[in-house]
């Protein structure tokens, strides 16, 4: 087997690093990822389209350019998806997640697209999302759920779960996400990958006509990926000083990946299996505590951490229900006055769990804002006294496996997790914490369960250290090595006429 026949199994600096050794050209590179995606996509769902013709015409540039002696930087060549939510590529078109009177032409380009070109990758297509990202599942009623790699049928966690169960599969080494309860940490939990948030600032949101939008709870562009390595090298990308976005950070970090070799010698590493509220499935807190206490191989200590938070899972959940459909709230009335009523005229695209959340918002008054902010001060408060004694917060990233796919186009979390109530939408996910307070965060593969499905271990880092959680993450992936987790969905069979 040569060592073009095996492209899907490297990571996007890998493969970047094989095109500028001119190994294999782009063109390759990019007729071998559609041919995949072509035979296996149908499986699983995570693209929505494609844009081959339009991808190798920029393969071919980029052959130029590599012709003319010139760098292009780390992800030459590499093919690259882009979330099917928000504006990603000037262009292109965006469903809003599958909401079909909403789709439109892209204006701009988002920062991961601009990010992933200016590396040297090419664009490929967009994968699948759920209605408004409003989820921790992948599904909706135009496009239907995505599904996990690891078990076809089973969804691949959201809202970035087209992208999560793209690069799983090797369909593309590397994939936008976005985050804004957990939306990359959760489909890499489901999908087996390295999912990572960046602290509030870290990489600009430039929203308008309201600049703070994306910042009740905080939302966050990003990417998965499957080694840190590609993580660290798309943040010096993304990272950057930005003056329309009113909390965008100056820029301080000369190179992200130079944390990838840091020693944990001395950390203190506090774990939770549930934060004092989510009810967890036993297996998925044994596995994560299991690979927690690993770190003590790299000198950490690892202790048990406690949280006496004063609202239940529940309630948490439902205020992060509430908060983030503020904004969607505006959206909806805005495009009344513009002569679309959406959930008058076109009910049937939506969630009806969406509808009750955005009705619900539109209702709130005063003392609903201030609720909710006093909630996610005590939030802020518990995570910031835990970092008084703590280098790292470690926890399981979802309380429950991934779920299975529903037939309605409707696919939620479970409604009950160890025989406790549980709130669909976001209730089983141990991440939206990180999205009120803006603290870094990233999901890494723990294992797997009894039944093969992915577990994934959350990692929260101080607030602006996203060097540490990179730093603990390269350090675990040195420890416990995922890459041969790939080998489970990589080997299903395929036709070998397509290969």
């Amino acid at each position: 087997m040569s060592f073009c026949d095996r492209l899907e199994t490297l990571s996007a600096a890998e493969l970047g690093r094989a095109v500028k050794a001119r190994q294999v050209s782009p063109t390759e590179v990019l007729d071998y990822f559609v041919r995949r995606i072509e035979v296996r996509n149908p499986g699983i769902n995570a693209f929505v389209y494609t844009r081959p013709e339009e991808a190798r015409a920029a393969a071919r540039l980029l052959e130029a350019r590599l012709a003319r002696g010139e760098d292009p930087g780390p992800f030459a060549g590499v093919p690259f998806a882009l979330k099917d939510f928000l504006p990603s590529k000037k262009g292109w078109t965006n469903s809003h997640g599958g909401v079909r009177s909403l789709i439109r032409e892209d204006p701009f380009d988002s920062e991961f697209t601009r990010a992933m070109e200016a590396a040297g990758g090419i664009a490929l297509g967009k994968t699948n999302a759920p209605a408004f990202a409003f989820r921790g599942t992948c599904d909706n009623k135009l496009y239907g759920p995505s599904s996990t790699p690891f078990a076809p049928g089973y969804n691949s966690g959201g809202s970035s779960g087209g992208s999560a169960a793209a690069v799983a599969d090797g369909l593309v080494p590397i994939a936008e996400g976005s985050d804004g309860g957990g939306s990359i940490r959760i489909p890499a939990a489901w999908c087996g990958l390295f999912g990572f948030k960046a602290s509030v600032g870290t990489i600009p949101s430039v929203c308008r006509p309201d600049a703070w939008a994306a910042t009740h709870p905080y939302c966050f562009n990003g990417g998965l990926t499957r080694t840190v390595e590609d993580s660290a090298i798309l943040l010096n990308g993304m990272a950057r000083h930005d003056p329309r976005d009113p909390l965008s950070l100056p820029r301080t970090e000369p190179d992200y990946t130079r944390h990838l070799t840091r020693s944990l010698k001395g950390w203190r590493i506090g774990f939770t299996p549930d934060f004092g509220v989510f009810p967890t499935e036993p297996e998925i807190a044994r596995t994560v505590e299991q690979a927690a206490l690993r770190f003590a191989e790299a000198g950490a200590a690892v202790e048990p951490i406690s949280f006496s938070l004063r609202h239940s899972a529940n309630e948490l959940a439902e205020c992060w229900c509430r908060a983030i459909s503020v904004d969607t709230a505006i959206d909806l009335a805005n495009w009344r006055r513009e002569g679309l009523d959406l959930i008058r005229d076109h009910r049937d695209e939506l969630p009806e769990e969406f509808i009750f959340w955005n009705e619900r918002a539109a209702a709130g008054g005063i003392s609903d804002y201030y609720a909710f902010n006093c909630i996610r001060t005590e939030l802020f408060d518990a995570l910031q006294t835990g970092f008084d004694d703590y280098d790292l917060i470690v926890s399981p990233t979802t309380a429950c496996l991934p779920v299975r796919n529903a037939t309605d186009g409707n696919t939620t979390g479970p409604r009950s997790i160890c025989g406790r109530e549980t709130e669909p939408l976001i209730g089983f996910c141990e991440t939206f914490f990180a999205n009120f307070t803006g603290h870094p965060a990233a999901s890494v593969p723990a294992g797997l369960s009894r039944s093969g499905l992915p577990i994934g271990m959350q990692l929260i880092g101080r607030r602006f250290r996203d060097g540490d959680v990179l730093a603990a993450a390269a350090a675990f992936e040195r420890i416990q090595p995922w890459e041969a987790l790939y080998e489970i969905p990589l080997s299903r069979a395929i036709p070998a006429s397509h290969i």
